[in-house]
């Protein structure tokens, strides 16, 4: 699956550790067992000596395979001892106890990525993501359809029978993603759920094994322009919006801009449709105002590339602040 550099390699740093605390513990019960009976460390000893002996008995050419009969009966009777000694000392082995004793905490069997290593990726990617969002918050069944109006609308139905259909679009899009899924642009107000509904996708699409990456344009201009002009050595950000599954760009619009940043937002949604992988943008522009702020080329790749979703209503956090602020007024007297 499709992440960053950066989540690989914190992947990676957790294995190592793993694998480095397995080991230390191993070795401490190890030389924790030899202190209590010397007899184990010396058949440990001569087990690892036998390999020498039975290199020098084959490179001698003299009665060989007598020889390397005789160490092979030997090694077994050592191995015998050993095993008394240690269950006579309650030890049941001297290996590892890794935390995954498939690969042994390498990530890898036979070059194919374990499983371990799939679901320390998960993990970091939700962690990272959850870090920069209220993605714990973010899901569908904490996404309301009451701060909705019902009230039909002149020439269209309500805000809610349009915001039910919204939702059950990002609900099926969620289930069905892989990548071959469709761009999407989610467009309205600010407040309406844009963000709330693209990290619920978000949040399924991490649980399936996805590699995600969110960002505000804003932040991501910033890093780029960080990236590009020096004064960031790392090229995290590039690599991610390349190699991603799936990339979420929050707020287009809202962004310092200039020609630098329009370019670049043109290239990494340019980018990904060349590379036929899906991307998620949610913006207050309207398509008029997108082609004014950017270009007609611009718009015109989002209006051919992308399904269009409508958010609308009335501020939903301007709503809960109206709640929660009646709710610590004091109770009005007749």
């Amino acid at each position: 699956m499709g992440y960053g550099r950066e989540i690989y390699a914190a992947a990676e740093n957790k294995l190592r550790e793993r694998r480095r605390r397995a080991e230390e513990e191993a070795e401490k019960r190890r030389q924790a067992f030899y202190r209590a009976c010397p007899r184990a460390e010396e058949i440990e000893r001569t087990l690892c000596s036998t390999s020498v002996s039975a290199a020098k008995a084959v490179l001698s050419g003299k009665n060989a395979a007598q020889a390397l009969t005789a160490l092979k009966e030997k090694n077994l009777s050592l191995q015998k001892e050993l095993k008394e000694l240690m269950q006579a000392h309650g030890i049941s082995s001297l290996e590892p106890n890794y935390h995954c004793p498939v690969c042994r905490d390498t990530g890898y069997v036979d070059g194919l990525m374990c499983s371990c290593m799939k679901e320390l990726l998960r993990m970091e990617s939700y962690q990272r993501l959850n870090a920069l969002t209220p993605l714990s918050l973010s899901t569908f069944e904490s996404f309301s359809l009451n701060y909705y109006s019902d009230e039909p609308q002149e020439g269209r139905p309500s805000d809610r029978s349009i915001m039910r259909n919204t939702l059950q679009y990002c609900i099926n899009y969620a289930r069905q993603f892989s990548l071959k899924s469709p761009n999407v642009i989610m467009t309205g107000n600010t407040g309406l759920g844009k963000t709330h509904l693209s990290l619920a996708i978000a949040n399924v699409a991490i649980q399936k094994g996805y590699g995600v990456v969110y960002s505000s344009v804003s932040n991501l201009v910033t890093k780029l322009e960080n990236e590009h002009f020096g004064r960031d050595n790392d090229t995290e950000a590039m690599d991610s919006l390349q190699s991603c599954d799936l990339l979420i760009l929050d707020d287009l619009g809202t962004e310092f801009r200039n020609s630098f940043s329009t370019s670049a937002i043109y290239s990494i949604i340019n980018s990904r449709l060349l590379l036929e992988k899906p991307t998620i943008i949610s913006t207050n522009l309207t398509t008029k105002e997108m082609a004014d702020f950017y270009s007609e080329r611009f718009a015109s790749r989002i209006i051919g590339s992308y399904d269009r979703i409508a958010f609308v209503g009335r501020d939903i956090r301007q709503q809960k602040a109206l709640t929660e602020r009646g709710k610590h007024l004091p109770e009005q007297k007749d």
